[in-house]
């Protein structure tokens, strides 16, 4: 399994985990809270921040109903064209905030959900583009996408593994195969118990491709555990204030949470390992401490046949250990040890 090349670093087995914030709409419109929300994911340590770049009459009907989740977080009588208006962000916005991102020195990324937004996130030089689980199955978008012969990372929400294969002999017949995919389950917030991150493995096998997850769930518990199952990517939405308005804060993590979650992935990465079974450094100075030596019971006087009521092993390990026991145990002494004495293969005969 190959390596996939986005920005500067790379994503696949043996990489550290790409962390992308899901800014998504939680700016509600506004530039300027875009702009907070991209220093918010920079502090946190962040490889990337992601928006979602789209034109609400091209994705929604007038009489498309929202969400059960977003009636119960924005105006449940507004219908969902009117909710994705006000979640818009102009084209002019985008520019500025792929700049702003630039300067920052953090990966602008953007799930694209139209084929005007897809050419506007190209002449903005994104260097990877995001599919969204909703579209997994528009399959003219994902054929548009990947026209644009650069990698994809594809969230497999709602989906079957029969739908995601339809969605990559689509991109794959393009000629794409930098594709990531991304374990997901799209509820606002996502049950924990619903998570099934085994899932990220499934894929992986059937696949053979880069696996990350898009978490919904709330907290950090659930993508620090998916990056020990081998998770290579980790989305996760994130707001200033849990309290604005908009349909995805609640479900979002506050940027010391984030926080919290990139130092407890990076720690999770520290802790794998390569595998190997090892003595470390610190364990040599403990094991010499913990483990046991061969200790007389009673003072042997030179010239004894030491028998096995006359040793136990105790504490320091700094002498012969078990395996010994047998160089010992019938041996003759050549000088006499007192009790509670480590027993020395040079008092031995």
């Amino acid at each position: 399994m190959i390596g996939i090349e986005i920005g500067e670093r790379i994503i696949g087995e043996g990489e550290p985990c790409f962390i992308i914030a899901e800014a998504g709409v939680n700016h509600n419109g506004d530039n300027e809270l875009a702009k907070k929300l991209i220093d918010a994911a920079r502090e946190a340590g962040a490889d990337a921040v992601k928006f979602q770049t789209f034109r609400a009459e091209e994705i929604a009907t007038a009489d498309a109903e929202k969400a059960i989740y977003q009636t119960q977080t924005t105006n449940r009588n507004e219908p969902q064209l009117e909710m994705l208006k006000g979640l818009e962000l102009k084209r002019e916005d985008f520019k500025r905030l792929s700049d702003y991102a630039r300067k920052k020195k953090i990966v602008f990324l953007s799930s694209a959900f139209d084929g005007g937004s897809v050419d506007l996130l190209e002449e903005l030089e994104v260097p990877a583009f995001k599919i969204a689980s909703g579209e997994i199955t528009n399959l003219p978008l994902l054929e548009h996408v990947a026209s644009k012969r650069k990698p994809i990372i594809l969230s497999t929400g709602m989906s079957t593994l029969d739908e995601v294969k339809d969605a990559l002999e689509i991109i794959k017949g393009k000629g794409m195969e930098e594709v990531i995919l991304l374990h997901c389950v799209t509820s606002y917030p996502a049950r924990i118990e619903e998570m099934n991150l085994r899932a990220i493995e499934t894929l992986r096998g059937a696949f053979s491709l880069p696996v990350g997850l898009s978490d919904h769930t709330l907290g950090i518990t659930v993508p620090v555990a998916a990056v020990a199952l081998g998770a290579c990517v980790i989305e996760k939405h994130f707001t200033l204030d849990r309290n604005l308005p908009g349909p995805d804060q609640r479900a979002s993590l506050e940027p010391e949470e984030l926080k919290e979650m990139v130092s407890a992935i990076r720690n999770v990465e520290l802790a794998m390992g390569d595998g190997t079974k090892r003595i470390t450094a610190g364990e040599e100075e403990i094991k010499k401490v913990a483990r046991r030596s061969i200790v007389a019971n009673v003072d042997i006087t030179e010239g004894t046949v030491v028998t096995e009521e006359m040793v136990s092993l105790k504490r320091p390990g700094s002498g012969l250990g078990v395996k010994s026991m047998n160089l010992i145990v019938g041996s003759r002494t050549r000088a006499s040890i007192k009790a509670g004495e480590i027993i020395a293969l040079s008092k031995m005969v």
